[in-house]
């Protein structure tokens, strides 16, 4: 008898605990078209204002990879019409895992922690160039905005929009999970433009009421490299919102480290906001290499 009752308490709490998920979601939900709402511009003026080449140059629908063979010269500008973005979850950030080099692979967005079921939304309005399952992403979802820039939402667990549909910033465009090659429930997100992967944490701010770096925001190679970041910290971040900038920072000096006694690559990698590849790649040495007190490395 006590078995029994004990079990029917579990199931009413387990109960209980996916109404308010369920509930939490409608709220959410609701609370984004309120937003919409109060902020939406009518359908035909939005797909009049879409109506430019970044929505005919390669656009491929049957696939998440529109750009094979990115042919594009660094520093390049991305143009933001807008200062702010919408929160791609609806809850506070809590980022799991960074853009950069990832055992022994590129991590090419960033983690950001969620529900299975929680809604996922779109970060700046734009078209949905792709919404299916990619190899590794699993569901995933791709937007390619005004600018260019495409954001994608992958991991997921249902959609919400499908290809060639106009999205506004904040609308929901699917639900979080943890399909294709994941080990819990979040959102992978990436920034791409013309087929190259940026570090979304150099495009937008996380940390702070939703904000875009820059309106004009040059990318140079540093940021859209992979194995010169680390995917266990945020990386020391520069916002070059000038051509000029982006060449003075290409073009700056390196910090040089010496090697003090104890001193491990992993070590130094984190003392330096950079990873163990990007310095192995600069000092061309490999991981297994011996470290020598008084050595230097150019980080």
């Amino acid at each position: 008898m006590k078995k029994t009752i004990y079990l029917l308490l579990i199931i009413c709490n387990t109960l209980t605990i996916s109404a308010q998920k369920k509930l939490k979601n409608i709220k959410i939900a609701e609370s984004y078209s309120k937003y919409l709402k109060n902020n939406s511009v009518k359908k035909d003026t939005l797909k009049k204002e879409f109506t430019n080449t970044c929505f005919t140059e390669n656009w491929v629908t049957s696939q998440f990879t529109a750009y094979r063979n990115p042919n594009i010269k660094f520093p390049f500008e991305i143009v933001f019409s807008d200062t702010t973005y919408a929160s791609p979850v609806g809850k506070k950030h809590v980022i799991t895992s960074r853009y950069g080099w990832r055992k022994n692979r590129p991590h090419r967005g960033i983690d950001i922690d969620l529900e299975t079921g929680d809604s996922v939304f779109s970060i700046l309005p734009g078209k949905v160039r792709f919404a299916g399952r990619s190899t590794g992403y699993g569901k995933t979802v791709v937007i390619r905005h005004t600018n260019g820039l495409e954001t994608v939402y992958a991991h997921l667990s249902g959609f919400k929009v499908k290809k060639n549909d106009f999205v506004q910033k904040g609308q929901v465009i699917a639900l979080g999970g943890n399909s294709g090659r994941s080990r819990g429930s979040h959102l992978h997100l990436e920034t791409r433009y013309k087929g190259i992967a940026i570090n979304p944490e150099y495009v937008l701010n996380f940390k702070t009421d939703y904000k875009i770096r820059a309106k004009n925001l040059w990318v140079t190679q540093d940021w859209a490299t992979t194995y010169y970041h680390s995917s266990k910290r945020q990386s020391k971040l520069v916002t070059l919102n000038s051509y000029e900038k982006a060449i003075a920072y290409k073009k700056r000096k390196r910090k040089v480290y010496i090697v003090k006694r104890g001193d491990t690559l992993s070590g130094i990698a984190y003392k330096n906001r950079t990873s163990i590849s990007r310095i192995c790649k600069t000092n061309k040495i490999r991981k297994t290499t011996t470290l020598r007190i008084g050595q230097k490395l150019i980080i």
